[in-house]
């Protein structure tokens, strides 16, 4: 350690002078998206550096000073907009896209100001539950492990299960109630070591250096948006540099070793960018698996081929696998998931490969199509040890589960600005199911054939496909200066139960005063069940029969009121409240308190669920506090707070806690940078963030019925009463950025400190079949994080 902080002081001390970097990008209409020409777009406080947009709407500044910019774009009836917190480089250009709103009435010399704020959405009818969220976020933001899915959690309304997985709860809902979208397409879960039906896992195959401002929902999202009833996570590809070829190479505790390369392809302003990532987090012993190193590997691209007289072509793709082996003779007591009785093999892969075409009919109007083909796969085979340690130890197969999803998707829509007031949009969504699923286990099963081991049995092997139909329509309407109205209709078609549902959606938005506004929301949102549950086996008569084959698409029904303020320049304040009425979830046909509520959370489902029927209930209601300092004068700040509840009713009709009512949950976060180096060019940052939060309601063990059956039994009739004790965790980190004085490179080292204090946040207490106890099994503890990056 003592040999770094001398490299690192060493390095920023010969480092001193540093060229100047360049921006540039491209500004459309935010409504009708049609590229602007004869924008002025200039540098605030350096004027004299500016540059007006071409017919294309493309503009470029060099000369631009290191360091944190703002950027200014005007131009005649539209509102003026600023863009703060530009971080220029010497290692890379930097492409900052501006998007203009018309105004409202038509005025000739009256200019009117609008920032661009994280606070509002891209998507231009999302006016409620919506943050847009940058990839410098990502990066900055301490404890952040360079996985979107972690930066959210610090959002108002957000919480991580739990430190080893990045699974999403908003609001109180599962995990699984979460849609994913890379450039418009749903996609499988985009993780690594992920499993059937989840949505989370514990490393995103997700290169944030491949990300473009993205925006994440949290309820009432518009119409274009389904099958999902808690978030949406709403992800864009950037493009690659038009002009010149820059590369970036670095290596991370999380992220791994990594690669990037971008630069221009063809002469019609065509561009391509590509990364790879190689986990390394194993074998620096940041991954919580003990002796078994996890081994991951992605790569993203994103292929632009320029504009022509047919439109504008784009191919993009992410693919990635994962393994890891557990073994039972390196069991520690400690691990999070691996026994000494037991012999694990884990393997995944994911992989989207789409093709988007975008074609404007006129200077109103676009078509925007997307084809896409997509995967993922897991493969979990376990060996159960049995006698361990004694002379008649015997090693048997115990689970064997594999499972393979495909699914080709078509999405096409229609973007219509009519006039300055109103803008229309409508399209469909059509997705293609080609799945193979099994799974056989002993888990649970009886010892039908007397061998003193439980029969390994098929819970399901499915082979099939289904179709997922959802059309859908939506406008904008402004109906004053202050007032704007969002309407639209989202249907859904499943093809299993042939179950056809309508979903109305309206959110409104009502500007108080320069500095406040108030925005109110509304929508009926469709979920099927996870399909581990929906496709699972029963047994009757001898025969496997499929009897949840039927249920009913589980129902979400989300009320939204908000307030945002502008409290002073650069810093806003939030209030948001909401409740959210489920129903038609599936729950057991006997009184009982399961719900598929309750799942989602883990690598697996239940495996014992059949004959379910769809009359669950469940509700979710909070008050949630956002205090935002945006990037400015070098520091930022950001506090939020979120106090709800959320609870279910199972069969048997008893309201109970959910899993995922953790009841609040706080985070504060803050960062000051220091420039450094004889011209003020370099940075030394500093970042911190605090979280806490309830601990998570479990169901206790039957200590008795878990010894005497072999495996743990828990005592369903007091589902989800206890608590464990409330998270807390400090993570701290540093970083130092130089900027060449020669060449066009720039270098950033950083150094976190996970969980500072060492706190011994719970992940679970489990029954120990080699212990015949109950076990309390902690997170990962304090783990320095580092990493380096360099752009050229």
């Amino acid at each position: 350690m003592k040999k770094i902080f001398i490299f690192l002081v060493s390095l920023y001390t010969v480092v001193s002078w540093a060229q100047t970097g360049v921006i540039k990008g491209r500004v459309t209409d935010k409504q009708s998206e049609v590229p602007l020409a004869g924008v002025a777009v200039a540098l605030v406080g350096f004027e004299s550096l500016s540059a007006v947009t071409d017919d294309n709407g493309q503009y470029q500044i060099a000369n631009v000073p290191l360091g944190r910019q703002t950027l200014n774009a005007s131009y005649l009836g539209y509102m003026s907009s600023n863009v703060p917190n530009i971080d220029v480089n010497a290692g890379k250009e930097v492409i900052v896209n501006l998007s203009l709103t018309e105004n409202f009435n038509q005025l000739n010399e009256v200019v009117v100001k609008a920032e661009v704020s994280k606070a509002k959405a891209i998507n231009k009818m999302a006016a409620v539950s919506t943050r847009q969220f940058t990839v410098e976020e990502v990066n900055r933001y301490a404890g952040g492990r360079s996985d979107v899915a972690r930066l959210v959690s610090n959002f108002a309304g957000v919480s991580a299960a739990n430190d080893s997985r990045n699974d999403i709860v908003v609001r109180g809902n599962s995990p699984a109630g979460m849609l994913w979208r890379i450039e418009g397409v749903p996609v499988p879960s985009p993780n690594h070591f992920a499993t059937l039906g989840t949505t989370g896992s514990p490393v995103s195959a997700l290169n944030p250096n491949l990300l473009a401002n993205s925006d994440f929902l949290t309820s009432a999202f518009p119409a274009e948006y389904g099958n999902a009833i808690s978030g949406v996570f709403d992800l864009n590809f950037r493009k690659g540099n038009t002009e010149k070829y820059e590369y970036q190479v670095g290596a991370g505790a999380y992220p791994g070793a990594e690669a990037m390369a971008e630069g221009p392809l063809g002469k019609k302003g065509g561009s391509f960018v590509v990364a790879g990532r190689y986990g390394i987090a194993g074998y620096l012993g940041g991954a919580g698996t003990g002796a078994a190193i996890p081994n991951y590997n992605d790569v993203s691209f994103n292929v632009d081929f320029g504009q022509s007289s047919w439109g504008t072509f784009t191919v993009y793709g992410i693919g990635g696998y994962s393994n890891i082996e557990f073994l039972g003779k390196d069991a520690d007591s400690g691990d999070l998931f691996s026994f000494k009785d037991a012999n694990q093999k884990v393997r995944s892969s994911f992989g989207v490969l789409g093709l988007s075409h975008k074609l404007f009919f006129n200077q109103k109007t676009f078509v925007k199509t997307n084809v896409s083909v997509s995967g993922s796969g897991n493969r979990y085979d376990e060996e159960r040890i049995y006698n361990v340690d004694m002379p008649n130890e015997v090693t048997i197969p115990f689970t064997a589960n594999n499972n393979t999803e495909r699914r080709a998707t078509v999405s096409s829509y229609i973007n219509s600005k009519i006039n300055r007031k109103l803008t229309l949009k409508s399209g469909f969504l059509v997705e293609y199911f080609d799945i193979d699923f099994s799974l056989k286990d002993r888990d649970r099963q009886p010892d039908a054939n007397g061998d003193g081991y439980p029969d390994q049995n098929t819970i399901y092997n499915t082979v099939g496909n289904y179709t997922v139909w959802q059309p859908y329509a939506q406008t904008q309407y402004r109906v004053t200066e202050q007032l704007t109205l969002n309407a639209g209709l989202h249907g859904q078609y499943f093809s299993i139960s042939k179950q056809l549902v309508l979903e109305p959606r309206t959110s409104l938005s009502y500007a108080l005063n320069a500095k406040s506004s108030l925005n109110l929301g509304y929508g009926i949102h469709h979920q099927n069940v996870p399909a581990p549950i929906l496709f699972q086996n029963e047994n009757i008569n001898g025969n496997l029969v499929q009897t949840n084959r039927d249920l009913d698409l589980v129902r979400s029904q989300h009320f939204v009121m908000g307030y945002d303020l502008k409290l002073a320049d650069k810093w806003r304040m939030k209030f948001e409240a909401y409740y959210q009425l489920i129903d038609k979830a599936a729950v057991e046909r006997f009184a009982s308190s399961y719900s598929s509520l309750t799942e989602g959370a883990d690598f697996g489902y239940s495996t014992d669920k059949t004959s379910l029927v769809s009359k669950g209930k469940g509700h979710n209601q909070g008050i949630e506090f956002t205090l935002e300092k945006f990037f400015s004068k070098g520091y930022h700040a950001l506090l939020t707070a979120s106090v709800f509840e959320s609870k279910y009713k199972g069969s048997d009709g008893i309201e109970r806690n959910s899993p995922f009512n953790n009841q609040y949950v706080i985070n504060a976060l803050g960062g000051k940078e220091f420039k450094i180096g004889k011209r003020k060019k370099n940075t030394l940052s500093f970042d911190g963030k605090l979280t806490t939060s309830g601990g998570r309601f479990y169901t206790p063990v039957d200590l008795a019925a878990s010894q005497a059956a072999g495996y743990e039994i828990k005592q369903n009739n007091l589902a989800y009463s206890r608590q464990y004790d409330a998270y807390f965790r400090l993570d701290l980190r540093t970083g130092f950025k130089f900027n060449s004085s020669k060449k066009k490179q720039s270098h950033l080292i950083y150094l976190e400190l996970q969980n500072v204090t060492d706190n011994d946040n719970i992940f679970i207490n489990r029954y120990n079949r080699v212990t015949n106890q109950v076990n309390r099994i902690d997170q990962i503890g304090f783990f320095p994080d580092f990493g380096y990056k360099f752009q050229f």
